[in-house]
Protein backbone atom coordinates (compact mmCIF):
# COMPACT_ATOMS: atom_id res chain seq x y z
CA UNK A 1 0.00 0.00 0.00
CA UNK A 2 2.72 2.43 0.84
CA UNK A 3 2.99 5.50 2.57
CA UNK A 4 0.91 8.10 3.42
CA UNK A 5 2.53 11.35 3.47
CA UNK A 6 1.74 14.82 4.72
CA UNK A 7 3.54 18.44 3.73
CA UNK A 8 2.18 21.14 5.24
CA UNK A 9 2.63 24.19 3.16
CA UNK A 10 2.30 28.09 3.19
CA UNK A 11 1.47 30.89 0.79
CA UNK A 12 4.22 33.36 2.25
CA UNK A 13 3.90 37.45 0.77
CA UNK A 14 6.53 37.88 -1.89
CA UNK A 15 7.33 41.24 -0.28
CA UNK A 16 7.57 43.26 3.35
CA UNK A 17 4.05 45.25 3.21
CA UNK A 18 4.37 48.86 4.53
CA UNK A 19 0.76 48.79 5.80
CA UNK A 20 -1.87 46.01 6.13
CA UNK A 21 -1.87 44.06 3.46
CA UNK A 22 -4.29 41.77 1.54
CA UNK A 23 -3.15 38.37 0.75
CA UNK A 24 -3.87 37.93 -2.90
CA UNK A 25 -2.67 35.30 -5.57
CA UNK A 26 -0.33 38.04 -7.41
CA UNK A 27 1.56 39.35 -4.25
CA UNK A 28 1.89 35.78 -2.92
CA UNK A 29 3.71 32.46 -3.34
CA UNK A 30 4.23 29.08 -2.23
CA UNK A 31 6.88 29.30 0.80
CA UNK A 32 10.29 28.39 -0.85
CA UNK A 33 11.28 26.65 2.07
CA UNK A 34 8.45 23.92 1.65
CA UNK A 35 9.70 22.87 -1.60
CA UNK A 36 12.67 20.78 0.02
CA UNK A 37 9.78 19.34 1.93
CA UNK A 38 7.68 18.61 -1.14
CA UNK A 39 10.80 16.99 -2.94
CA UNK A 40 11.55 14.70 0.06
CA UNK A 41 7.84 13.80 0.12
CA UNK A 42 8.19 12.84 -3.61
CA UNK A 43 11.44 10.89 -3.88
CA UNK A 44 10.09 8.72 -0.89
CA UNK A 45 6.83 7.83 -2.55
CA UNK A 46 8.76 7.27 -6.14
CA UNK A 47 10.80 4.46 -3.87
CA UNK A 48 8.36 2.91 -1.38
CA UNK A 49 4.64 3.85 -3.36
CA UNK A 50 2.08 5.74 -1.42
CA UNK A 51 0.93 8.91 -1.70
CA UNK A 52 1.55 12.68 -0.53
CA UNK A 53 -1.50 15.25 0.62
CA UNK A 54 -0.34 18.81 0.70
CA UNK A 55 -2.26 20.55 3.59
CA UNK A 56 -2.12 24.66 3.53
CA UNK A 57 -4.01 27.02 6.00
CA UNK A 58 -5.09 30.38 4.74
CA UNK A 59 -6.91 32.91 2.54
CA UNK A 60 -7.96 31.15 -1.10
CA UNK A 61 -5.15 32.91 -2.14
CA UNK A 62 -3.16 30.11 -0.56
CA UNK A 63 -4.61 28.12 -3.55
CA UNK A 64 -2.04 29.18 -5.85
CA UNK A 65 0.62 27.09 -3.10
CA UNK A 66 -1.34 24.22 -3.48
CA UNK A 67 -1.63 24.34 -7.17
CA UNK A 68 2.17 24.38 -7.56
CA UNK A 69 2.37 21.49 -5.24
CA UNK A 70 0.11 19.74 -7.81
CA UNK A 71 2.21 20.38 -10.66
CA UNK A 72 5.59 18.88 -8.49
CA UNK A 73 3.21 15.53 -8.19
CA UNK A 74 1.52 15.21 -5.15
CA UNK A 75 -1.79 13.05 -5.22
CA UNK A 76 -4.23 15.50 -2.91
CA UNK A 77 -4.34 19.07 -1.85
CA UNK A 78 -6.53 20.42 1.09
CA UNK A 79 -6.66 23.98 2.02
CA UNK A 80 -7.96 25.01 5.62
CA UNK A 81 -9.68 27.92 5.02
CA UNK A 82 -12.22 29.70 7.45
CA UNK A 83 -12.94 33.37 8.80
CA UNK A 84 -12.55 32.27 12.02
CA UNK A 85 -9.12 31.85 11.39
CA UNK A 86 -7.76 35.16 10.78
CA UNK A 87 -5.16 36.32 13.01
CA UNK A 88 -3.55 33.16 13.96
CA UNK A 89 -0.77 33.00 15.75
CA UNK A 90 2.02 29.78 15.38
CA UNK A 91 0.51 27.83 18.09
CA UNK A 92 -3.41 28.38 16.53
CA UNK A 93 -2.09 27.49 12.77
CA UNK A 94 -0.72 24.24 14.64
CA UNK A 95 -4.16 23.53 16.38
CA UNK A 96 -5.73 23.71 13.28
CA UNK A 97 -2.79 21.60 11.52
CA UNK A 98 -3.05 19.23 13.87
CA UNK A 99 -6.30 18.92 13.46
CA UNK A 100 -6.46 18.50 9.53
CA UNK A 101 -3.63 15.88 10.18
CA UNK A 102 -5.90 13.83 12.46
CA UNK A 103 -8.35 14.23 10.20
CA UNK A 104 -6.34 12.53 7.31
CA UNK A 105 -5.28 9.80 9.82
CA UNK A 106 -3.58 7.28 9.15
CA UNK A 107 -0.50 8.84 8.43
CA UNK A 108 3.25 7.46 8.21
CA UNK A 109 5.04 10.78 7.93
CA UNK A 110 4.36 14.88 8.28
CA UNK A 111 6.94 16.57 6.59
CA UNK A 112 7.40 21.04 7.09
CA UNK A 113 9.88 23.36 5.66
CA UNK A 114 12.06 24.53 8.49
CA UNK A 115 10.60 27.97 8.56
CA UNK A 116 8.72 30.55 6.31
CA UNK A 117 10.08 33.34 4.31
CA UNK A 118 7.40 35.86 5.93
CA UNK A 119 7.16 35.44 9.68
CA UNK A 120 10.59 32.99 9.68
CA UNK A 121 9.53 31.63 13.39
CA UNK A 122 10.21 27.97 12.58
CA UNK A 123 7.88 27.42 15.36
CA UNK A 124 4.93 25.73 13.26
CA UNK A 125 6.66 22.24 12.73
CA UNK A 126 7.45 21.44 16.16
CA UNK A 127 4.25 22.70 17.43
CA UNK A 128 2.35 20.70 15.40
CA UNK A 129 4.20 17.39 15.57
CA UNK A 130 4.25 18.25 19.88
CA UNK A 131 -0.15 18.36 19.74
CA UNK A 132 -0.48 15.18 17.52
CA UNK A 133 2.50 13.19 20.07
CA UNK A 134 4.49 12.42 17.30
CA UNK A 135 8.39 11.92 17.43
CA UNK A 136 9.88 14.96 16.08
CA UNK A 137 13.19 15.51 14.20
CA UNK A 138 14.79 18.92 12.73
CA UNK A 139 16.43 20.02 10.04
CA UNK A 140 16.83 16.90 8.28
CA UNK A 141 19.16 16.44 5.44
CA UNK A 142 18.31 12.93 4.82
CA UNK A 143 15.87 9.99 5.18
CA UNK A 144 15.69 6.28 4.63
CA UNK A 145 13.41 3.93 5.29
CA UNK A 146 14.73 0.01 6.64
CA UNK A 147 13.40 -2.13 8.69
CA UNK A 148 10.32 -0.58 9.47
CA UNK A 149 11.52 2.78 11.34
CA UNK A 150 12.85 5.83 9.58
CA UNK A 151 16.91 6.30 9.56
CA UNK A 152 17.35 9.98 9.69
CA UNK A 153 20.27 12.05 9.75
CA UNK A 154 21.18 15.97 10.14
CA UNK A 155 23.96 17.73 11.03
CA UNK A 156 23.70 20.30 14.38
CA UNK A 157 26.89 22.52 16.00
CA UNK A 158 29.48 20.48 13.75
CA UNK A 159 28.14 16.49 14.67
CA UNK A 160 26.78 14.44 12.41
CA UNK A 161 23.35 13.16 14.26
CA UNK A 162 21.59 9.66 13.17
CA UNK A 163 18.49 8.61 14.30
CA UNK A 164 16.11 5.69 13.75
CA UNK A 165 12.19 6.97 14.23
CA UNK A 166 9.24 4.85 14.49
CA UNK A 167 6.29 6.05 12.45
CA UNK A 168 4.12 8.35 12.26
CA UNK A 169 6.45 10.77 13.03
CA UNK A 170 7.21 14.46 12.04
CA UNK A 171 10.22 16.13 10.14
CA UNK A 172 11.43 19.53 9.35
CA UNK A 173 13.64 19.33 6.58
CA UNK A 174 16.71 21.13 5.47
CA UNK A 175 16.42 23.78 2.92
CA UNK A 176 19.45 22.35 0.91
CA UNK A 177 19.44 18.95 1.82
CA UNK A 178 16.55 17.90 -1.52
CA UNK A 179 17.16 19.94 -4.36
CA UNK A 180 13.27 20.50 -5.89
CA UNK A 181 12.49 19.43 -9.24
CA UNK A 182 12.05 21.28 -12.68
CA UNK A 183 8.55 21.56 -13.11
CA UNK A 184 8.33 21.16 -16.47
CA UNK A 185 5.18 21.08 -18.72
CA UNK A 186 4.32 17.71 -17.74
CA UNK A 187 3.94 19.71 -13.99
CA UNK A 188 2.12 22.37 -15.57
CA UNK A 189 -0.42 20.40 -16.84
CA UNK A 190 -1.24 18.20 -14.82
CA UNK A 191 -1.92 20.87 -12.36
CA UNK A 192 -4.56 22.02 -14.26
CA UNK A 193 -5.97 18.45 -14.82
CA UNK A 194 -8.58 18.35 -11.87
CA UNK A 195 -10.90 20.63 -9.26
CA UNK A 196 -8.83 23.18 -7.77
CA UNK A 197 -8.01 22.12 -3.85
CA UNK A 198 -10.35 20.53 -1.37
CA UNK A 199 -11.37 22.91 1.35
CA UNK A 200 -11.87 22.05 5.29
CA UNK A 201 -13.67 24.74 7.77
CA UNK A 202 -13.43 24.85 11.56
CA UNK A 203 -16.40 22.69 11.21
CA UNK A 204 -14.87 20.18 9.21
CA UNK A 205 -12.04 19.67 11.73
CA UNK A 206 -14.21 20.09 14.93
CA UNK A 207 -12.54 23.02 16.19
CA UNK A 208 -14.26 25.65 18.53
CA UNK A 209 -13.84 29.15 17.67
CA UNK A 210 -11.86 29.57 20.81
CA UNK A 211 -9.21 27.48 19.74
CA UNK A 212 -8.44 29.53 16.51
CA UNK A 213 -7.49 32.84 15.27
CA UNK A 214 -7.71 35.46 17.21
CA UNK A 215 -9.03 33.81 20.11
CA UNK A 216 -7.18 31.66 19.92
CA UNK A 217 -3.78 33.08 19.76
CA UNK A 218 -1.96 33.57 23.07
CA UNK A 219 0.85 35.72 20.76
CA UNK A 220 -0.33 39.25 19.88
CA UNK A 221 1.90 41.44 16.98
CA UNK A 222 1.92 44.64 19.39
CA UNK A 223 3.47 46.61 15.97
CA UNK A 224 5.88 46.13 12.90
CA UNK A 225 7.42 48.03 11.19
CA UNK A 226 10.18 48.45 8.41
CA UNK A 227 13.84 48.60 9.81
CA UNK A 228 15.54 52.01 8.92
CA UNK A 229 19.05 51.43 7.49
CA UNK A 230 21.45 54.23 9.01
CA UNK A 231 24.60 53.27 7.04
CA UNK A 232 26.22 54.15 3.93
CA UNK A 233 28.74 52.96 1.94
CA UNK A 234 31.72 54.81 0.38
CA UNK A 235 34.04 53.43 -1.76
CA UNK A 236 37.96 54.44 -1.44
CA UNK A 237 39.81 55.02 -4.93
CA UNK A 238 42.96 55.10 -5.91
CA UNK A 239 45.43 51.80 -6.34
CA UNK A 240 45.60 49.39 -3.93
CA UNK A 241 48.67 51.46 -1.34
CA UNK A 242 46.21 54.26 -1.81
CA UNK A 243 43.33 52.49 -0.52
CA UNK A 244 45.46 51.11 2.30
CA UNK A 245 46.42 53.79 3.57
CA UNK A 246 43.30 55.83 3.53
CA UNK A 247 41.30 53.43 5.17
CA UNK A 248 44.22 53.36 7.98
CA UNK A 249 44.16 56.97 8.17
CA UNK A 250 39.86 56.90 8.30
CA UNK A 251 39.98 53.78 11.04
CA UNK A 252 42.61 55.74 13.02
CA UNK A 253 40.95 59.25 12.99
CA UNK A 254 37.68 57.02 14.08
CA UNK A 255 39.20 55.52 16.80
CA UNK A 256 37.72 52.13 15.60
CA UNK A 257 41.99 51.10 15.88
CA UNK A 258 45.16 52.75 18.04
CA UNK A 259 47.89 54.93 16.39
Amino acid sequence: MGFHIAVCIKSVILEAPAEQVIRNEDNSELNPFDRPALEAALRLKELSGGHVTALSMGPEASLSALLEARAFGVDREILICDPGLAGSDTLATSTALAAALQKLAPLDLVLFGVRTADSDTGQVGPQTSVALGMPFVSMVQSIEWKQDVFRVKRVADHFVEEYEVRGPAAFTIHPGAFVPRDLGLSGIGRAFQRERAERWNLRDLGLQADRAGDAGSPTRVLSMKRVKKTKQCEFITGDAREQADALMKRLSESGAIGV
